[in-house]
């Protein structure tokens, strides 16, 4: 299992639907609670948010690799998870 990053904004309703999921996916399988995840708002932490290679919000790494970038669905983040935790 390996460490997800988060890079989120405030206000961002495509953040907050990606954190929305992530709750409701954790409730059905507990064993996606198990993957950290380092959320880190990009506007406090903008010179971390700029060593990484991404445009839009919310975006996932896991490590150096990109997981998805952008809106998301509720499948998106569980593709996410899935390989965070299969890691």
């Amino acid at each position: 299992m390996k460490e997800l990053t988060l890079f989120t904004m405030k206000g961002c309703p495509h953040c907050r639907m990606a954190r929305e999921y992530m709750r409701q996916l954790c409730e059905e399988d507990p064993g996606y609670a198990q993957v950290p995840v380092n959320e880190i708002d990009e506007n406090e932490n903008a010179a971390l948010a700029d060593s990484y290679d991404y445009y839009y919000v919310p975006c996932y790494f896991m490590g150096d690799q990109k997981l998805h970038e952008g809106a998301c669905t509720r499948e998106k983040i569980r593709k996410v998870l899935d390989t965070a935790r299969n890691a």
